[in-house]
């Protein structure tokens, strides 16, 4: 008996420390104090909202933070711009606000935090210097109130909070009707001007970026997707297409599922070189055969639109302002990197509710803004077709309608599939992914404007 219990002691205490070896808790830990850290600084130094409230109502209800709670303790430094984030004393992560590029988590033991950059150019003073396709505006400088009893009862019904929840916390709200602002409402702390945060709407812009490469003939969905790691024909991730890590069919071991320990949870929170953790993975199934919501996906593209465009932040940024955002009228928009240069772009970008607004025209638009063609014909249908095995599109997150599913995007585009289109997003409706960090909160929580155009 003896014999046995040492036995079975044995075997528990192994298991015990493999399961330390595989899972690292500390690991998971980090990944929470710099959630904490990246988002309480994003919302205090770009959005300008109070750091306590924005804990409170946004990030203490995530799932990964939740229980975690009595033992978080922040500090909002705001002479220095930074946040910084333990757990119960320990495993610190802080997270920087230069100006220009937003918040970057800081990691002192790999590569240094992104260089500050000059103040973005806003959307004006771009379409002052010359900038075609301006967009006309869609409101003026005061907020509109609804015009009618059922629409004003409509928002009212969006921001009351349920009885026995779940909890609604609407922040904002901006309905869009032939193309300008019929009725828009804000919470106690919002405001016309507030940055929102995207999450994964960034996905969505994403996209639109690609857009605008293969409209320029410098992209090709069909085709391998240009990653230097990839490079070698040999490498089975070399067949690995701009479109299968649109659509999250990759076959990479990068699935998302929010436990704090999975590729996406790390590479938001404690990787400095997001894509090339990303690129890294290894192969789970052959390329194009198996779908699972990947964040770290997202990443890789966003490596590829900057290498693209010249390689560096700014060049990202400047092309992204000329191309979409001023065209767009979008002015109050900041775009996060990680410490590489490379865009957060399943994440971290912030523009106003109306900017959001305005940017969802361009997909009820058929990718058309003021006359001027922003996305490839048929753009926008080719990607609100559903992949096959889920219900997402090309990209998730994007809330665009199939308006013109006949039309192609030329020899770069596949044909539009026969599926039916994806729904449109609202203010209640479940967020993109099932398999995101905000699955379930993030419809509630994070602001998301609802645009329609009818």
């Amino acid at each position: 008996m003896r014999r046995v219990t040492l036995a079975v002691l044995l075997l528990g205490a192994a298991g015990m420390v493999t399961a330390v070896v595989v899972f690292r808790p500390g690991q998971a830990v980090r990944v929470a104090t710099g959630l904490v850290s990246h988002t309480l600084c994003s919302e205090t130094f770009v959005a300008g909202l109070d750091p306590d409230q924005t804990f409170a109502e946004t990030v203490s209800t995530m799932p990964v933070i939740r229980r975690l709670v009595p033992w978080l303790h922040y500090r909002v430094d705001r002479a220095a711009r930074d946040v910084s984030t333990t757990l119960g004393g320990r495993f610190e992560m802080r997270a920087v606000y230069h100006d220009g590029v937003g918040c970057t988590v800081v990691h002192p033991a790999s590569v240094s935090a992104a260089t500050p950059l000059p103040a973005p150019s806003t959307a004006a003073s771009m379409n002052a210097a010359g900038a075609p396709g301006a967009g006309r505006d869609i409101a003026g400088p005061a907020v509109v109130e609804p015009a009618s009893g059922p629409l004003r009862a409509a928002l009212d019904r969006v921001f009351a909070e349920p009885a026995g929840g779940p909890v609604r916390g609407t922040k904002a709200v901006v309905v869009v009707h032939d193309g300008r602002v019929v009725a828009e409402r804000y919470a106690p702390g919002y405001a016309l001007d507030t940055p929102m945060l995207s999450w994964s709407m960034n996905k969505s812009v994403v996209n639109a970026l690609v857009g605008i490469l293969v409209r320029q003939g410098r992209l090709a969905v069909g085709a391998p997707a240009p990653v230097p790691a990839w490079r070698d024909p040999s490498d089975p991730r070399h067949a690995i297409t701009v479109e299968q890590l649109m659509r999250m069919t990759s076959g990479l071991a990068l699935d998302e599922t929010n436990s704090g320990f999975d590729p996406a949870s790390r590479m938001l929170f404690t990787e400095p070189d997001m894509a090339g953790f990303a690129e890294a993975a290894a192969l789970a199934a052959p390329p194009g055969t198996r779908y699972h919501y990947s964040s770290p996906s997202t990443l890789i593209l966003s490596r590829v639109i900057r290498d693209a465009v010249g390689g560096r932040a700014e060049h990202v940024r400047r092309f992204a302002e000329r191309e979409l955002f001023a065209p767009l009228g979008m002015r109050g928009v900041t775009l996060e990197f990680d410490a590489t240069g490379t865009q957060v772009g399943s994440t971290y970008m912030y523009a106003t509710a109306r900017d959001w607004a305005r940017f969802g025209l361009l997909y009820a638009n058929d990718g058309v803004a003021d006359g001027r063609r922003i996305l490839p014909e048929g753009w926008v249908a080719y990607s609100a077709s559903p992949t096959p095995g889920s219900r997402n599109g090309y990209a998730a997150g994007t809330a665009a309608r199939a308006s013109s599913a006949g039309s192609a995007c030329g020899a770069a585009c596949p044909p539009t599939r026969s599926s039916p289109p994806a729904p449109r997003a609202s203010a209640s409706s479940s967020p993109p992914s099932a398999g995101s960090w905000w699955s379930g909160w993030v419809a509630r929580r994070t602001g998301r404007p609802s645009t329609s155009a009818a």
